[in-house]
């Protein structure tokens, strides 16, 4: 039974991906930013174990994982968490950019590094869901798309650095994705939001598991997935 640990589970892409594998029997742990959000997901997911740690705070995710019992075998990571918040370079301030590269790019970074030890044991996988953002960038976007440009970054040294242990690394590229978050990004545009314009996040699910679920004589490195209406 293989084991993934997931960040993002509680809706979206994240929520889709969990479900699937949770009824397919794999096993689960859900990363939760707080421990109240941990009992919803464990209620959520029958039998799926949670760690707390705030991705908004990534210097304290160690500490965080040192208070609580960690996985003895995990074979596939899966960032799947992100936040954004638009708005023009001229009036974004640090904070904004700390929030979104914090919660977008340094804490996959870190989570990574605590988690490779566990990977490498089961020559297991690593995956990213990135955004469109992270390979262009429009106005508006500048914060959103620097972290997601970063998270392309740390993914290709990865594979390089991991190659030879055996560990996969995946890049998902999704276009909008009905979601909570692409309804908070049409009302920051200041526009309707439709969720049948956009793509179906079971459908990026598909694209995840399929990367997962890839003979080990293959790896998919970098997939793009694009509204298809």
């Amino acid at each position: 039974m293989p084991t993934h640990l997931i960040t993002g589970a509680g809706s979206g892409i994240g929520a889709a991906v969990a479900r699937r594998l949770h009824e397919r029997g794999d096993a689960l742990v859900l990363l939760a930013r707080d421990a109240g959000r941990a009992k919803e997901l464990a209620a959520r997911y029958e039998g799926a174990r949670t760690l707390v740690a705030d991705l908004a705070d990534p210097d304290r995710i160690s500490k965080s994982f040192g208070m609580q019992p960690m996985p003895d075998r995990l074979d596939s990571l899966l960032h799947i968490a992100g936040v954004v918040d638009l708005g023009p370079v001229a009036e974004l301030r640090p904070r904004t950019w700390h929030q979104q590269l914090n919660a977008n790019l340094v804490s996959p970074a870190e989570l990574t590094r605590l988690m490779l030890p566990q990977l490498r044991a089961s020559r297991g996988q690593v995956l990213f869901v990135n955004s469109g953002a992270g390979l262009n960038a429009h106005a508006d976007w500048s914060a959103y798309a620097a972290s997601k440009h970063g998270l392309k970054a740390l993914a290709d040294s990865l594979r390089h650095e991991e190659s030879g242990n055996g560990v996969r690394v995946t890049s998902v590229y999704p276009g909008r994705t009905a979601s909570p978050m692409q309804a908070k990004v049409h009302s920051q545009e200041g526009k309707e939001y439709d969720a049948a314009r956009w793509i179906d996040a079971e459908s990026v699910a598909t694209v995840i598991l399929t990367a997962l679920d890839l003979p080990r004589d293959a790896e998919i490195n970098d997939v793009t997935v694009r509204p298809g209406r």
